[in-house]
């Protein structure tokens, strides 16, 4: 930082507090001793996805919420276990410091923790993203299943 009273580029942190959605810091000039005061914002960077077609856009926590909700109609899974399961998704990305992900990666978690929620829902999902054309890749999907669980 540079010192408000003399020009000098450095300075050392005396204190620092949160201070709404900012970190405020007290700083001393190494310098010439001057006390001043700065404010810094967290910078939160979307978590973008890259489609299949090669298009980016930023991550939609209500998008994929929506999606996965399609595939559980009817089926014994409460909302509130679809929001946890996008919101651990979403958090593992950003915890993994991963600025782009891929729509496909995203799809392979949704299938893997939505497996272990509802076996139907984990089917339905997988006929829409893995783009089922025949009646083979349901059965192969069903058995897949049918082995794990065996």
């Amino acid at each position: 930082m540079i010192c408000p009273d003399c020009g000098y580029n450095d300075s050392k942190v005396v204190d620092s507090r949160p201070a709404e959605s900012k970190i405020r810091r007290r700083r001393e000039c190494l310098d010439c001793t001057a006390r001043f005061t700065t404010y810094e914002t967290i910078e939160d960077l979307p978590l973008m996805v890259v489609k299949k077609d090669g298009s980016i856009e930023p991550f939609d926590a209500r998008k994929l919420t929506e999606r996965v909700l399609r595939a559980t109609v009817k089926r014994p899974v409460k909302v509130k276990a679809v929001e946890n399961m996008v919101d651990n998704i979403q958090v593992f990305f950003k915890n993994n410091l991963q600025k782009e992900v891929t729509s496909y990666k995203i799809g392979e978690i949704v299938l893997r923790r939505l497996k272990d929620i509802d076996s139907v829902a984990y089917v339905r999902f997988a006929s829409v993203y893995r783009e089922f054309d025949d009646i083979e890749s349901f059965v192969k999907t069903i058995s897949e299943l049918q082995a794990v669980d065996n």
